[in-house]
């Protein structure tokens, strides 16, 4: 231990530290086994379209649970059980619900305020349509906005999808399952928990640091905020410094001084261990660029490039495509950021064969690796 700004805090090398944020995202042995216990862990798992090898979400289960893992289950938790829920872009628990809710109520901008405000009519239209005919597909949903919204993006004409989702995440509309792609909505009390408890800015704000600490391990307290989750933590855990990295973080107590086993793991681009990239290169020298939106020239890695977990140290990057009208899983390249052990390419190896059976695909390796 010792002293920062006069607090006790807590002294760890690196390689302490990137144990806690593996072991926090259950990414060390021995693996989980129920689904729910692992969003429950996560916090999160990120929805993205991208589907070059498999969506992210089943990615993140698959890395955790392994090959008994079956997306079927992710749905049937989701729309049948209700023991998941969807919210805008991610999948929870629904006991972090009054928090995300509280905190999102909070944190809503004027203009859109505002924007909900000059369409009360077409917000009331939606209650009334949903609580007579729900759950409905938005596009069976007519659009009745007075005000359009005010985009020249890609929200531009998507009027009805966008007070959804801003209703969404005010509580007053719920996700309560899918048709491929597209999302079904109705009115929260059909799809949430009953009697959910509504929380002050506050109170939610202190929660969600707590639980994103627990998922992380390890964090900042605070720093530049991004769209989408955030990585800091406020004052959550207990204050600790990393040799060799300047500044102070915040750990989770729960995670100091457990035994290590680790494994090798490959990862969504979009998983919450490589998440936060300025954390990722200052506890794992590794660096991680998520490539789809660039020419294919200028791609390093790939176009959906997997980070590669070897027990403590992320070691490089799997260029991979899922080739399913040919039944097969094809390594275009794997980047080695160290050089591989021989112990080390047959663990890699193993998960991706791993991974191909898990789609139900063989290998094709488009070079000696």
């Amino acid at each position: 231990m010792g002293r920062v700004g006069g607090m006790v805090a807590h002294r760890l090398t690196r390689d302490e530290a990137r144990r806690i944020a593996i072991h926090a995202q259950l990414l060390a042995e021995p693996r989980p086994s129920d689904l729910v216990q692992v969003v429950e862990r996560l916090t999160i798992l990120q929805l993205d379209p991208t589907a070059a090898i498999a969506p992210s979400a089943d990615l993140v289960l698959w890395s955790r649970l392994g090959p008994a893992y079956d997306p079927a289950q992710l749905t049937r938790a989701i729309e049948v059980e209700r023991r998941l829920v969807e919210t805008v872009a991610y999948i929870r628990t629904p006991g972090d619900l009054p928090a995300v809710i509280a905190e999102s109520r909070a944190a809503t901008h004027q203009s859109a305020r505002a924007w909900v405000e000059q369409n009360e009519s077409f917000r009331r239209d939606i209650l009334a349509l949903l609580a007579a005919r729900g759950p409905l597909l938005s596009r069976d949903i007519p659009d009745t906005s007075v005000v359009p919204w005010p985009s020249s993006g890609w929200t531009s004409n998507r009027n009805v999808t966008k007070m959804l989702e801003l209703m969404a995440r005010q509580g007053q509309v719920a996700i309560s399952g899918r048709k491929g792609r597209q999302r079904y909505w109705d009115l929260p009390e059909r799809v949430y928990p009953v009697d959910l408890p509504d929380l002050d800015p506050d109170e939610a704000a202190r929660l969600r640091d707590r639980r994103r600490l627990a998922a992380l391990g390890i964090a900042r307290s605070g720093g530049t905020l991004a769209p989408g989750e955030s990585p800091f933590v406020g004052v959550a855990g207990e204050e600790a410094v990393v040799e060799g990295v300047p500044g102070t973080w915040r750990v989770d107590p729960t995670y100091l001084g457990l035994p290590f086993e680790g494994r090798t793991a490959l990862l969504s681009p979009f998983d919450r261990l490589i998440h936060d990239r300025v954390r990722t290169e200052q506890l794992f020298g590794y660096e991680y660029l998520l490539e789809m939106y660039k020419p294919r020239e200028k791609r390093r890695w790939g176009y959906f490039a997997l980070p590669v977990l070897h027990h403590d140290r992320l070691v490089g990057k799997l260029d991979a495509t899922a080739d399913r009208r040919a039944g097969v899983l094809v390594v275009n390249a794997l980047h080695q950021d160290v050089p591989f052990t021989r112990a080390m390419t047959a663990e890699v190896d193993a998960e991706i064969d791993a991974l191909a059976t898990w789609l139900g695909l063989a290998t094709s390796r488009s070079e000696v690796l």
